[in-house]
Formats: C-alpha cells, sequence, structure tokens
C-alpha cells in the first residue's frame, strides 16, 4: 500500500524555490513552484515527468522565489489549474518580465518561452470559497486558504487528500504594518474557541510547513522598526539621502506609508512602480487591516511625495530636496535603476554644511531591508561593509550601506506561536539555509516540543530532494 508523502523539491534548507509535493496514491498537489535567485537562476529538481502527474497546482503568492518556475510545469505537460488570488495574478506578469530581464541579464535563457506563461490557467481562491472554509479543488482533493499578511494575495493554505492534512503557512507575517494576516488554527477550528472538545481537532496537521526564514532571530517588528529609524534619522540628519530598495510588491507600500509617518519633513522620491503598487494596495481594503485605509489616503495625497516621470526629472528631485527618502524597485539591487540610484548616491555625497551641528559625518546610505542572495549587488555592497560601523570598506565612505531588517517572515518566536495554534504530527522548517534550521530544530526539541505528550512527533530540518512519509 502506497503511503502518502510530502516530496522537497525545493525551499527547506535554502533561501528560495519554493517548491513541495504533497503525494497520495491517486493525487499529487503542488505547492509553489518558485525559483533561487542566483547566477543565471536555480529551478525546483523534479524530474520534467513529474509535471503531469500533478493534480492541482496551489500558489501561495507572487514573488519569484513561489512563482517563477510554473511555467516549466506547463512545458513538461501540465494541463491543470493554478489556484491562487486575484491579487496574485495580477502581480505575476510584472514578476514574469522581471524575471526574464534578470536572467538574461547574467547571460543565460529562460528553460521556457512565452507560449507557457501564457498558457497558466488560473482558478481563483475567493471565487470558490471565503477564507477559512473548506472547498473542493477537485473529487477527493479538499483545500483551505487565508491570509497570510506577506504581501496583498499572500496565503496559506491546509490541504485534504486520502485522509491526511498538510499545512503550508507560504510566507508568514503577522506583524505588516498594513496586511492582515488570518490565524491558521483559529480557521481550521471555525473561528470560535468555544467549540465543544470533540470538535477541537487536537491533531490539526499530519504535517506542517512553516516559513522560518529568520531562524533563531526574535526580535518582534516594533524592534527591528526602532533599528530602522535610527539608522535612517543618522543619515538623514547629516544631510545625505536614504535609498530603500525594495520589491514591487510587498514591504516596499509598508515602508513608504510607515517612512512618511516616522519622517513628515523629509521629502520621499518614490519610483512609479511602487507608487503604483500602493495605489492598487489602497483598492484591495480586503487585504488590509482595519487602519490601512486611511493610512494609506493620507500618503497617496502627501504634497511631500515625488514619483519622477524620467531619469532628468530623478536628477532634478535629487538636487532639490536634500536629505529624501528615496524608494526603488529590487530589493537586492540587480536592477539598472537601483545600480544607478548607488552609483549617484556614491559621487554625490551631502555637502558639509547640509548636516545639523558641527562634527557630523556627512553621508547618504543604503539600507537593505530583506534578503540579499549570494551573487546579488545588494549582497556584494554587504560583503564591503565592516559589519560594526556600517561604513564600506572599500572605494570611499560617500555612500554607506546596511542591512536593517523589516519583518516579513517567521523566527523562532513566531514558529512556536504558530506550533501553539496549529499542532501537527510532524512539522518542516523551511525558507533558511539548512544550519539555520537545524539550530531551531535543536532549540525547539530542546524545548520539549516533541516530547511524548506533545501532538508534535517530529521536528525537520531537510534539504531539496528529501521525502517524507506522512
Amino acid at each position: 500500500m502506497m503511503m502518502t508523502k510530502l516530496r522537497i523539491w525545493g525551499g527547506a534548507g535554502e533561501h528560495g524555490r519554493s517548491c513541495y509535493v504533497f503525494e497520495g496514491k491517486q493525487h499529487r498537489v503542488m505547492l509553489d513552484c518558485g525559483v533561487k535567485k542566483e547566477g543565471t537562476g536555480q529551478y525546483p529538481v523534479f524530474p520534467p515527468q513529474e509535471a503531469e502527474r500533478l493534480t492541482a497546482v496551489l500558489l501561495s503568492h507572487a514573488h519569484e522565489d513561489h512563482s517563477m518556475a510554473i511555467p516549466l510545469l506547463y512545458k513538461n505537460g501540465y494541463r491543470g489549474e493554478v489556484w491562487t488570488t486575484k491579487a496574485t495574478a495580477e502581480q505575476l506578469g510584472s514578476y514574469f518580465r522581471s524575471w526574464h530581464t534578470y536572467v538574461e541579464s547574467r547571460g543565460g535563457k529562460l528553460p521556457y518561452d512565452e507560449r507557457d506563461i501564457e498558457s497558466i490557467a488560473y482558478r481563483y481562491l475567493e471565487d470558490e470559497a471565503p477564507s477559512g472554509v473548506w472547498q473542493e479543488a477537485c473529487p477527493g482533493v479538499r483545500i483551505m486558504w487565508g491570509r497570510s499578511g506577506h504581501l496583498a494575495g499572500a496565503v496559506w493554505y491546509m490541504v485534504e487528500i486520502e485522509g491526511k492534512r498538510l499545512f503550508f503557512s507560504g510566507d508568514y507575517s503577522r506583524e505588516s504594518e498594513l496586511l492582515a494576516a488570518d490565524a491558521p488554527g483559529l480557521a481550521v477550528r471555525g473561528g470560535v474557541h468555544d467549540l465543544p472538545e470533540w470538535m477541537m481537532e487536537p491533531e490539526l496537521a499530519d504535517i506542517s510547513i512553516m516559513d522560518n526564514a529568520y531562524g533563531m532571530d526574535i526580535d518582534p517588528q516594533p524592534v527591528k522598526l526602532e533599528r530602522l529609524r535610527a539608522g535612517m534619522e543618522q543619515i538623514l540628519s547629516s544631510g545625505g539621502h536614504v535609498l530603500l530598495p525594495v520589491p514591487a510588491f510587498g514591504r516596499g507600500q509598508d515602508l513608504i506609508v510607515w517612512a512618511s509617518e516616522q519622517f513628515p519633513e523629509q521629502a520621499m522620491i518614490v519610483e512609479p512602480d511602487i507608487w503604483q503598487g500602493l495605489q492598487r494596495l489602497s483598492r484591495l481594503k480586503e487585504w488590509l487591516r482595519p487602519e490601512a485605509p486611511v493610512r494609506i489616503e493620507h500618503v497617496l495625497h502627501s504634497g511631500r511625495i515625488f514619483v519622477p516621470r524620467d531619469a532628468a526629472e530623478r536628477v532634478r528631485l535629487l538636487e532639490q530636496n536634500a536629505a529624501a527618502v528615496i524608494v526603488t524597485g529590487d530589493g537586492m539591487m540587480d536592477s539598472p535603476r537601483a545600480r544607478w540610484y548607488y552609483q549617484y548616491l556614491s559621487d554625490h555625497p551631502p555637502s558639509a554644511g547640509d548636516g545639523e551641528g558641527s562634527g557630523k559625518s556627512n553621508h547618504n546610505g543604503v539600507i537593505l531591508t530583506g534578503h540579499a542572495s549570494s551573487g546579488s549587488f545588494g549582497k556584494h555592497l554587504l560583503d564591503c561593509t565592516n559589519q560594526k560601523t556600517g561604513q564600506k570598506t572599500d572605494q570611499n565612505d560617500c555612500c554607506i550601506v546596511r542591512h536593517l531588517i523589516y519583518k516579513v517572515h517567521q523566527g523562532v518566536s513566531d514558529v512556536r506561536q504558530m506550533l501553539k495554534e496549529l499542532p501537527g504530527k510532524q512539522v518542516v522548517l523551511v525558507h533558511a539555509p539548512k544550519p539555520q534550521t537545524d539550530l531551531v530544530r535543536d532549540e525547539l526539541i530542546r524545548e520539549g516540543w516533541t516530547e511524548h505528550e506533545s501532538s508534535v512527533k517530529a521536528i525537520h530540518s531537510l534539504e531539496p530532494g528529501a521525502a517524507l512519509n506522512v
């Protein structure tokens, strides 16, 4: 008799190419199919012939490391649907274009073509059932979804096949400035706490795939935001510009709103794609915290935010607005525009008279707020930085580079909370290098999460190519 299995074709033991298959005797459900942004791109390790054997594909959100290998499935014979949200499907076009540009800039070639992208057939989750409600994806396969708080349209999943249940957190965060997240345990229990004991389902998942991108990090968002505020203030008070490179959708919109509130006197220069993302987000109220629409509208009508239309206007805005906050696309700084901003800030330090008071160090700054992949321009800049002082150790010190995380994933404290809310028999920690998830696994075992009275029987730190019996 064939056992139900979880196959890991990417995403565990690494940052990128999220790809998992929940497989039974009759059904094979894939969760995400992303890429790893290293070299010319790394793709999931599944054998090509496996694509046509899939029953369904569930996509958690649009970021490249979760979505950009989906056309490979269609190239290799998959003819089913991709279940996702309308907001995610709308964002994918932008990511396919940027991924194509990235691969070509590295001298590579996409392993699929435009016809494969156009072949993707979407099925919209919210058209079938609301958040927290079971629905039949096809005979023998049930799914449930909820908001994951990572970006508009991002979701977690519960999947049931052949009597076994899997929980997949996607990229999960309870601490976004703007985005709402649904607690998965509460959703599965029907949204109430006073159900009779027989309905409480003490083991809600046979196996859980949990975002642990921040490893052993325990700092909550307020701590990270205070570090970010202090780092920005240091640069702005010296008369320098601050550059925030961010993804097209996600934390960029959060940071525009937050920074405009933290620095109400500073001008902000926001690139059109990021600004359009904020405008679009204002219309997606179903993905937002209750207070977020008012905060967004205030920023959209601000007289201090400038959106450059071309290169000439970009230079003019930088020259006319001392100590501006700049928000541009591409969190890893590989795009020509992100590199252009860095070069401009390096070549145009603030004058000695721009800072407040005497004796101040005058410099511009770049602050990376997310992951920087090996080989990316952002990672190169960080590698050239003295981590103690934040000062670059090569060429000049006109533009400092710092890494101050804005929280969009889970650390060990968040994993603990998720384990309390949604216990399961087995847990797979993902979205970070294996040495990091090894540490978290060992710590959770030391804390007693897998002892005999616990619902959790095993916590795993794995790598692509692994398979688990469920």
